[in-house]
């Protein structure tokens, strides 16, 4: 049975061009690599560090990876993509243009007789009180309206800058970050039965059991040089490196 691969916390657009251009050179090795096995890709949110969408206009930064996607989907790949706090506001371009699914908060995924719970991370669990507003209160279709109704320029700017915001307020909670989804995927193990519950959000690169049967999977970042990525084939999960 084809494999299911896993992605997050790329943050395409935010560090300096080489560190970009190595970015993509990883993930056109990996797609390559995903057209020739076959099987899904997950890309589970902030793949992007900052997007708006228009209705006309699809902003510059991104083209490569924008048309690597597509060439996943065209090759017949399932891609679907859960949005993060970074890349927060995923519209129909996605799906219309380039066949990728978009979905907002955690989601199931059944494969191979498994079930996966899926999420980016952020928003769930304790805290984060005031992101979870903002997030509630930004993505409501007229704040949205508001927003794609200023130039692209300011627009864009403007998601720059949240952006820098998201990442240092997540400097000042690392301590509690680095437990807070493990938590919540403990305390979830409580209440249901699931065998793989994989996030992405504080970039804290993590396989552990919770219990008997189900097992925390945190498929770290791409900032530091490392390229992770989750693949779970043949009955295993592992995180291997592009």
């Amino acid at each position: 049975m084809p494999g299911l691969y896993f992605l997050s916390d790329i943050h395409i657009g935010l560090q300096e061009p080489q560190a970009e251009h190595q970015k993509l050179e990883r993930l056109d090795t990996l797609f390559a690599m995903i057209r020739r096995e076959g099987g899904a890709l997950y890309l589970l949110g902030d793949i992007l560090d900052y997007w708006m969408e228009y209705n006309h206009v699809i902003p510059k930064g991104f083209t490569r990876f924008l048309c690597m996607l597509s060439g996943l989907t065209s090759s017949g790949i399932e891609v679907t993509w859960l949005a993060g706090n970074h890349d927060f506001y995923l519209g129909s371009y996605f799906n219309d243009e380039l066949g990728v699914r978009t979905f907002y908060g955690m989601q199931e995924v059944r494969h191979d007789g498994k079930l996966f719970l899926v999420a980016h991370g952020d928003g769930l669990g304790e805290g984060e009180p005031g992101y979870k507003f903002f997030a509630r209160f930004l993505r409501t279709p007229f704040n949205l309206g508001l927003l794609t109704g200023f130039h692209p320029d300011l627009a864009t700017a403007l998601m720059k800058k949240l952006s820098r915001l998201s990442r240092d307020h997540k400097k000042g909670d690392i301590r509690e970050e680095s437990t807070r989804l493990i938590d919540f995927a403990t305390s979830l193990a409580h209440d249901r039965v699931f065998d793989y519950f994989v996030c992405g959000h504080n970039h804290a690169e993590r396989v552990q059991a919770i219990n008997e049967s189900s097992t925390y999977v945190n498929l770290g970042t791409w900032i530091e040089g490392q390229y992770p990525y989750g693949v779970y084939e043949q009955g295993n999960f592992q995180i291997r490196k592009v």
